[in-house]
């Protein structure tokens, strides 16, 4: 079972290039994010013309997640339900296959100390608390998305240059850290625990020739997927060319129970 994440940054700006990585990458499962369209905008027929049924929690101009699977997605659970008034489409659940599938678009924190900042704080926060509710770490489970943080300074292309910056602070790892300790692995780094590679990288400055960019997009599992992990990678390859997203697809890939 492939299962890849991606933030297209806007699905309908980058609908071919998602129908041809489709074609060619042929995952099980893909979660998406920042699709930057509502719901019945989604290019849902473009999509099952490739052989992908679609679960989508859309928002007008921004966020917006969706998991595309070739067997048809059960269980559907859009947002976090958790009772705070918050508009932001950054999560949709569902059953894939006997898996639970999550597509999650973390904020992006802006500046630190800015509310978009401390938004994103009690975001992570709001999210444990709903894995502590709604799942349990010895089932199959995958949180796939977008996270906003680099992990650690193999992470990052400049540790130095981004010390204390968005996406790096010490906050936003720990926020990430205590997500993970509900019982999550973070896949590509179980494997690979000396390689450096990159998921996300500026538009500016030439970052993605140079290689100048941050390993922001994860795949979480729990234990009894990580057991049956075989591989795991970037395809740095979807980033290339015009009008890419500024992020590449990451993907991890495990065997059948």
């Amino acid at each position: 079972m492939k299962i890849a994440a991606w933030n297209v940054n806007s699905v309908r700006a980058r609908l071919d290039r998602l129908v041809d990585w489709l074609k060619s990458a042929q995952p099980d499962v893909v979660c998406l994010q920042e699709l930057k369209c509502q719901d019945a905008e989604f290019p849902m027929e473009a999509v099952r013309e490739v052989g992908y049924h679609a679960a989508v929690h859309g928002q007008k101009t921004y966020n917006g997640v969706a998991i595309l699977a070739k067997t048809e997605p059960t269980d559907v659970v859009r947002g976090l339900s958790d009772g705070v008034d918050d508009t932001h489409a950054r999560l949709i659940a569902a059953t894939v296959n006997g898996v639970r599938v999550v597509s999650a678009y973390a904020p992006n924190g802006q500046s630190v100390g800015s509310e978009q900042y401390e938004y994103k704080l009690q975001w992570y926060g709001r999210l444990r608390r709903y894995l502590d509710t709604r799942q349990k770490p010895s089932e199959p489970l995958v949180l796939c998305g977008d996270w906003n943080v680099a992990p650690a300074d193999i992470d990052v292309w400049d540790p130095a240059l981004w010390q204390g910056q968005t996406l790096c602070t010490d906050k936003e790892r720990k926020a990430l850290e205590h997500l993970c300790a509900f019982g999550l692995t973070d896949t590509f780094r179980k494997l690979y625990p000396a390689e450096q590679k990159f998921s996300w990288w500026d538009y500016r400055m030439l970052a993605f020739p140079k290689n100048q960019g941050l390993r922001i997009d994860h795949i979480f599992a729990t234990a009894p997927l990580v057991e049956r992990l075989v591989s795991a990678g970037v395809d740095r390859d979807a980033r290339k060319g015009k009008q890419p997203s500024d992020h590449a697809p990451v993907w991890a890939e495990f065997k059948e129970s």
